[in-house]
């Protein structure tokens, strides 16, 4: 009988593309069974090999001795993960494996992983590709009825490749450099220092900055609203027209004007705007709402999380109302969810993966961060499909004192999308709705005073602020032609950039007081 390897990237993974195949005899480091071999990687087995591999002085760091610029690339088996490596070797050369079937996950990463494995182990035998985006029983099948050819992801390799390389040079000779020059062991990353940077000039901002006064005349009126003048630098102009004010003791209305705001829907979550939006309301780790996430999709209740589209393509669109509807009824949403399909259709916006959703089963034993996390997923499903939010918009001008005054209120006319967690708008905070007034129409005065506030700096970074900033990692750059070759491009990867920022506090480069995040001086001299 002859079979076929399946190679995955975690062992519950395994278990499960088993389960579906048929391949239900447990062995030692795989599963057997209906013609196929099932086994998998623990994470990276094989890695580049450590400068001193190449030549024994490299044990010792010295300047005389960079840059180290391998010619021909060495790569060893982890000694951690040695046995399962031999596991998959064994498998690779038995004579009655037919075919080898790279089911690591679907992403640059994954590629590598199985590559070099199979590379390293000196498999010579044909191999396909399984590409998912989603660990249902039904997408595992259609998956593996429908394997791909090795040579459409060869140039996702080769990008792993360069990726890893890059890192390996950068990393290698810059951190032997600055231990080098400055006495003590200092690493130095190409990912990892720029985004150590964001945090440090964030803070120097803070620390350079000096905040200015200024002051406006806030007036209290009789029609239940509340106007405020323009800013003042000087408190005594401030002073002064408030003093003309309370003498002259009323308003007149200059201007009202109303309009229809119109909000859409926010566009489905890839992985960092959950991340994002995971830290913000729930104080999360990118880490960690990577590593719920991931659980959520092997438990098949997501599709597949390390994603970087907020988009689906229109293959999906016939089989989105009944998944909307389902989640809607799950959730208990009051209200009907109306499907707006084409709102979350875009093909050209989708890369290898489509966003995130819940998939039609029902979760159950889930912990209670991992069910946070589930509904953060479910809740933007149904927000994204649902109508804009429509709301009014009042902006009153008044007159006083010889200046003008301004109130602003907002009303919700129709919640549309925002329904759906009861959220409201952070921007119309503080504001509520205004009564219909007409021009020139006068008001006692009820109230008035001078109010003293100051500038303030931009907040110290958040995981959420940072993960924005490395998405974007162009928007603040002064140099218009270096902005726009960013465009499009951030620093590492939705599936890198927790592991990135965890690195950061592991090296104690970076310290977290509640959500802020706090160069250290360890960071500060690198």
């Amino acid at each position: 009988m002859s079979y076929q390897l399946v190679v995955s990237e975690k062992p519950s993974v395994g278990a499960a593309y088993a389960k579906v195949l048929g391949a239900t005899n447990r062995q030692d480091g795989y599963w057997e069974g209906n013609g196929y071999l099932v086994s998998w990687c623990i994470g990276h087995l094989v890695e580049l090999a450590p400068p001193n591999v190449y030549d024994a002085k490299y044990v010792k760091w010295s300047i005389a001795d960079l840059p180290i610029l391998p010619e021909r690339w060495q790569y060893l088996v982890s000694a951690s993960t040695k046995k399962q490596f031999g596991i998959l070797q064994k498998l690779m050369h038995r004579p009655d494996v037919e075919s080898v079937i790279c089911a690591t996950d679907a992403g640059r990463e994954g590629e590598l992983i199985f590559r070099l494995v199979y590379q390293q182990a000196g498999c010579k035998k044909p191999f396909t590709r399984l590409w998912l985006s989603s660990m249902e029983e039904n997408a595992i099948r259609e998956g593996f009825a429908h394997l791909k050819p090795s040579t459409e992801y060869d140039a996702l390799y080769n990008a792993a490749l360069c990726r890893e390389r890059a890192d390996w040079m950068v990393g290698i000779n810059t951190s032997r450099l600055f231990s080098c020059l400055y006495g003590q062991p200092l690493a130095v990353g190409r990912v990892m220092t720029p985004v150590l940077a964001m945090t440090v000039v964030r803070e120097a901002a803070i620390a350079a900055f000096v905040p200015e006064k200024f002051y406006t005349v806030d007036l209290e009126l009789t029609s239940g609203c509340t106007a405020s003048s323009k800013r003042f630098a000087q408190k005594a102009d401030a002073e002064l027209l408030l003093s003309k004010c309370r003498k002259e003791g009323r308003v007149t209305v200059q201007k009202m004007e109303r309009k229809e705001k119109s909000e859409s829907p926010p566009a489905l979550y890839d992985l960092t705007t959950l991340q994002r939006d995971a830290n913000r309301l729930l104080g999360f780790t990118a880490q960690q709402t990577l590593d719920y996430a991931q659980s959520l999709y092997e438990k098949r209740l997501i599709t597949y999380p390390r994603t970087d589209s907020r988009f689906l393509t229109d293959d999906m669109a016939a089989s989105l109302p009944g998944l909307v509807t389902d989640t809607g009824k799950a959730f208990a949403v009051e209200e009907p969810v109306p499907i707006h399909v084409q709102q979350v259709i875009n093909g050209s916006k989708v890369t290898d993966h489509h966003a995130l959703l819940v998939t039609e089963n029902l979760p159950e034993g889930l912990s209670q961060d991992e069910r946070a996390i589930y509904e953060m997923v479910a809740a933007r499903l149904l927000e994204a499909f649902s109508a804009r939010c429509l709301k009014d918009a009042t902006t009153v001008s008044f007159t006083a004192g010889n200046s003008v005054f301004t109130a602003k209120g907002t009303v919700v006319r129709s919640a549309g999308w925002r329904a759906v967690r009861n959220e409201r708008d952070e921007d119309d905070e503080g504001t509520a709705a205004l009564p219909t007034l007409q021009t020139d129409e006068v008001f006692p005065l009820q109230s008035a005073e001078c109010v003293e506030k100051q500038t303030k700096p931009r907040p110290l970074h958040t995981e959420s602020s940072l993960l924005s900033a490395m998405e974007h990692c162009g928007r603040e750059l002064q140099d218009d032609e270096l902005r726009d070759s960013l465009k499009g491009n951030g620093i590492g990867t939705p599936a890198t950039r927790a592991s990135i920022i965890e690195t950061l506090f592991a090296r104690d480069y970076v310290r977290r007081e509640k959500k802020s995040l706090v160069p250290t001086d360890k960071g500060l001299a690198v």
